[in-house]
């Protein structure tokens, strides 16, 4: 009897109070975070080819690079990674790039692995820090991690 008051009281406050879905329609805002390099090319590729597929989609995705990842910003090392069961790399970036999604690599991640800035901008990258991390996740409806 207790439970069926308590139920009865609170449960149209939980079922009112939920967030509504966002429908097909609703553009995203996507942060996507990859530590995956060309030790475990499929990994590496996921959050371009995932990427892309959602900014297709409508959505607006953003993806921050960090740890061995940030050397997929070097030609040579794009060049040579062809995931398992998918286009290579070198050619997944030019639709990463037709789709203006935004590109950090961690700069301290950079510096430790010898990336450069002029390897950053053929890929329209940039360098991230912490603070636009933590941009990226207040900025972001949703945070995929690859």
């Amino acid at each position: 009897m207790i439970r069926k008051q308590f139920l009865s009281a609170v449960l149209p406050f939980l079922l009112f109070s939920r967030k509504p879905k966002q429908n097909a329609s609703t553009k995203l805002k996507i942060f996507m975070k990859s530590a995956w390099g060309s030790d475990d090319p499929t990994k590496a590729a996921f959050p371009f080819l995932h990427g892309t597929a959602l900014a297709e989609a409508g959505h607006e995705v953003q993806i921050f690079l960090l740890g061995e990842a940030v050397n997929l910003m070097r030609d040579a090392e794009l060049n040579s990674v062809t995931p398992v069961g998918w286009p290579a790399m070198k050619d997944i970036m030019p639709k990463v790039l037709s789709n203006k999604i935004q590109i950090y690599a961690c700069g301290a991640c950079c510096r430790a692995r010898g990336v450069l800035e002029s390897d950053l901008q053929s890929k329209n990258a940039k360098f991230g820090n912490p603070q636009i991390f933590v941009q990226l996740v207040e900025w972001s409806d949703r945070i995929i991690t690859e």
